[in-house]
C-alpha cells in the first residue's frame, strides 16, 4: 500500500468512494506518477517514474483506463465539495467555462474531429486541429497567495461530432448544450448554493440565458452581448379576458449599439485580466431579450470602453438584472483564469500528450489530468496553510507570486520525500548524503518542467 504524505492523505483518500478496493490502489498510484512525471503523460511513462513501487504487471495500470469499472463524474461530485469547503456558503460561486482542443492524430482515436483553434488562428487566418474538443467546467477560488482566482476544473465532457452521434444512435450536443448539462449537474450536486456562470462569446446564446433565467435561483450567466441584440419590454398583464393567446414581448427597444451614441457614460474602476484594476467607461441598460420559438429573457447589458486602450470595446450581459455594471466586468475579466489553467495543464501536465485511442479511455484520460490540476492546487494550498509563500526568482524572470508550477513543484518534493524515497531501496543512500548535494538532486527531481 503506498504511504502517503500526512498533508495528502485525507484529499485523495477521498477519491476512493468511486473505486473498488482493488483499483483504487492501482489509481492512487497513477495519480501520483501523474504529478511526479515530467513530458509526456502516457501509464508507460508513469510507471516508469514509480518504479519499483508499481507492482503487479503494467497492464494491470492500462486497464484502469480501459476496463475498469468506474465513472469521473463521482471523482467530479468529490472534487467539486472539497473546493467548495474554501468559499463561504453566503457567496456566490463563479463558474467559468470553456472549451479546450488538444490535438490527437490516428485513424482509430475515439470521438477525433476537425475543431478551430483559437488560439492560433487570427482575424485574417484561420487554423484547424485534428483531436478531441473538451468542454470544461471550472470553479473560481480566490487564494490568498495569489492577487487573481486560479479555475479550478471539476467537470468534464467531450464534445462528439455530428457523424459519431449519428453513428451511435445518439441525440447531437452543441458544446452549449454540454455546458448546460454540466451546469444542471452542479445544480443537482449542490441545490443550497448559488452560482455565476461565466462564458465566452462562443456560450453567448440565448439557449443558455433561457435555461439560466429559468433556473434563477441557483445560477446567472454572464457572457459577451451582440451590440444589436433585439431587446423588447416585458408584455402588459392581461386585466381582461380576452381571445387569443397572450403577447410574449412588449414594444420594440433601441438596440444596446444606439443607446450607447447617445448616452453619456460613467467612469468606474473595475477589476481586469491578471488580477489588476483598471479605469473604465460604462453604459448599462436593461431589456427583454427576444429570440423565437424561446421567449423573453430579462438581462442587463454593459458597454465597457477601456480608458487606457489597450482592450478593445465590448458588451456584456447577465441573466441577473441586479447586479451592478462594475460586477458584470469582473466577473467576465475573471473568465480568464481557466485560459490560464488551459496552458498550465499543457505545459506541466501534459494535457495533449496521453495516447488514449479506445472510448473508455479516451473519455477517462483527460477529465483525470484536468482535475488533477485542482487536486495539486489544492494540496499546495494545504502545504502553505493558506499563507504567502516565498517564489523562486531568477535574474532573468521576476514574480511577485507563486504560480501553478511553483505548487506543482512544492507537492512534487513532498511525494519524492515522504513518498517514493521513503518506500524504495535508494531511502538509505539518500539520507547519507550531504545535505546540500540531496537538496540540489530534489530540486532537479522536481523542476517545473
Amino acid at each position: 500500500m503506498l504511504l502517503l504524505p500526512h498533508a495528502a492523505k485525507p484529499l485523495l483518500g477521498a477519491f476512493s468512494v468511486a473505486f473498488t478496493p482493488a483499483t483504487f490502489p492501482r489509481f492512487l498510484l497513477l495519480m501520483v506518477g501523474a504529478i511526479l512525471t515530467r513530458g509526456r503523460h502516457t501509464v508507460t511513462a508513469l510507471l516508469r517514474t514509480l518504479g519499483p513501487l508499481a507492482e503487479g504487471h503494467w497492464s494491470d495500470f492500462h486497464r484502469v483506463l480501459s476496463r475498469a469499472s468506474w465513472s469521473p463524474f463521482p471523482l467530479g461530485k468529490v472534487l467539486a465539495a472539497l473546493i467548495l469547503e474554501l468559499i463561504p456558503a453566503d457567496q456566490p460561486i463563479v463558474i467559468p467555462v470553456d472549451d479546450t482542443n488538444p490535438q490527437h492524430k490516428g485513424k482509430k482515436v475515439y470521438g477525433k474531429g476537425k475543431h478551430h483553434d483559437a488560439c492560433r488562428s487570427t482575424h485574417s487566418h484561420m487554423v484547424w486541429v485534428w483531436g478531441h474538443k473538451w468542454v470544461v467546467l471550472a470553479i473560481n477560488v480566490k487564494f490568498p497567495f495569489a492577487t487573481r482566482p486560479w479555475a479550478l476544473p471539476v467537470l468534464v465532457a467531450l464534445y462528439r461530432p455530428e457523424e459519431l452521434n449519428k453513428s451511435e444512435g445518439r441525440r447531437h450536443k452543441t458544446p452549449i448544450h454540454l455546458a448546460r448539462q454540466l451546469v444542471a449537474t452542479l445544480i443537482h450536486w449542490f441545490p443550497r448554493r448559488k452560482f455565476i456562470l461565466v462564458g465566452d462569446g462562443g456560450y453567448a446564446s440565448h439557449h443558455l440565458a433561457w435555461f439560466c433565467h429559468h433556473h434563477s435561483k441557483h445560477v446567472a450567466l454572464v457572457s459577451r452581448f451582440h451590440p444589436k441584440a433585439n431587446l423588447y419590454s416585458q408584455p402588459a398583464t392581461r386585466t381582461a379576458r380576452k381571445a387569443g393567446r397572450p403577447r410574449t414581448r412588449g414594444r420594440k427597444l433601441a438596440v444596446p449599439e444606439s443607446v450607447v451614441k447617445r448616452a453619456k457614460r460613467r467612469r468606474a474602476k473595475v477589476n481586469w485580466y491578471g488580477g489588476q484594476q483598471r479605469r473604465v467607461e460604462l453604459v448599462s441598460g436593461t431589456g427583454g431579450w427576444y429570440k423565437g420559438g424561446e421567449g423573453l429573457v430579462p438581462v442587463r447589458w454593459v458597454f465597457v470602453h477601456d480608458l487606457d486602450g489597450t482592450h478593445r470595446d465590448e458588451y456584456f450581459y447577465t441573466t441577473d438584472p441586479e447586479l451592478k455594471p462594475e460586477q458584470i466586468v469582473s466577473l467576465y475579466t475573471g473568465r480568464w483564469s481557466i485560459e490560464v489553467t488551459f496552458q498550465e495543464v499543457r505545459t506541466h501536465l501534459g494535457f495533449a500528450t496521453p495516447r488514449s485511442w479506445c472510448q473508455t479511455s479516451v473519455l477517462r484520460s483527460a477529465p483525470c489530468l484536468l482535475g488533477l490540476f485542482s487536486v495539486v492546487s489544492l494540496l499546495f494550498q494545504r502545504l502553505t496553510h493558506g499563507r504567502n509563500v516565498p517564489v523562486r526568482q531568477t535574474a532573468w524572470h521576476a514574480r511577485m507570486e507563486p504560480t501553478f508550477g511553483d505548487a506543482i513543484q512544492a507537492v512534487r518534493q513532498l511525494l519524492w520525500c515522504q513518498t517514493i524515497l521513503k518506500q524504495t531501496m535508494f531511502h538509505t543512500v539518500v539520507s547519507k548524503l550531504p545535505p546540500r548535494f540531496r537538496a540540489l538532486l530534489l530540486d532537479e527531481l522536481c523542476r517545473q518542467t
